[in-house]
């Protein structure tokens, strides 16, 4: 009986580990609120910068895309738990990541982290002792304002990124932090009430797909169908749809 039972679940992992290569369905975990790498529409559809691209990447390695759409918290537990099979989420390549899930080639150069208040609020980010900074739960800017500031100033986490900006605009807290792109797009259209505060922060690495472990055979294809989509300057055309001032990969 041991042995039998032992024989199906090595069995039962070994079609887990090669089934999405074997089936033409890619599931991609997504968060679905963070514009502009990904958001819900005024239609209540999934859309943004990696929906574009997870759909003409599907294509370039000739797959359907299926994007299922799941809380950042749980996001990489529900990717080990095989509820989908990627993960392109805005999600910075990172060594303690790394330790959890493989990452593909990044897909978008590293971003600045910036800061934003409310219009007016004077900021001194030489003596930010007894502020609040509102952050989202388990990014890589929570990380670093617990390293920076996480013994002289209050930081706040919050589940969603919205529930950050909606405490900032209340005045629940001083400052935020997030991807510079991100905040560029909630500044951007808070007619005025937000505004971009303070240094940029240099954090983490470039953006890249992430996946299980044991995956490497879909790592190596979802990399080829990258480095494909660099070099015709498809990704690029996607990219500045949704960014400004981003550099090209195709450099001819």
């Amino acid at each position: 009986m041991t042995k039998k039972w032992l024989l199906s679940v090595a069995l039962s992992a070994t079609l887990l580990s090669g089934s999405v290569l074997a089936a033409d369905t890619l599931r991609i975990g997504t968060e679905g609120a963070y514009a502009p790498y990904n958001f819900v529409n005024d239609d209540g559809k999934l859309a943004g910068f990696e929906i574009d691209l997870g759909n003409a990447l599907c294509k370039e390695v000739d797959m359907e895309c299926e994007f299922v759409k799941n809380d950042w918290d749980s996001i990489i537990p529900n990717l080990i738990a095989g509820n989908y099979d990627i993960i392109m989420a805005g999600m910075s390549i990172t060594d303690e990541r790394k330790k959890t899930i493989a990452f593909s080639d990044e897909y978008k150069a590293v971003d600045p982290s910036i800061y934003a208040a409310l219009k007016d609020t004077k900021v001194d980010f030489e003596k930010l002792d007894g502020k609040s900074i509102g952050v989202q739960g388990s990014t890589i800017q929570a990380s670093f304002l617990e390293e920076k500031y996480g013994k002289t100033s209050t930081i706040k986490s919050y589940g969603k990124p919205d529930q950050a900006v909606a405490d900032l605009a209340a005045g629940n807290v001083d400052i935020m932090l997030a991807d510079g792109e991100f905040v560029r797009t909630v500044t951007d259209g808070s007619n005025g009430m937000l505004v971009v505060v303070g240094p940029e922060e240099m954090i983490g690495g470039g953006i890249g797909i992430g996946m299980r472990q044991d995956a490497e055979k879909l790592k190596d294809t979802l990399n080829a169908g990258i480095a494909a989509m660099k070099a015709d300057g498809r990704l690029d055309e996607i990219m500045v749809k949704y960014f400004k001032d981003v550099k090209p990969y195709k450099t001819n």
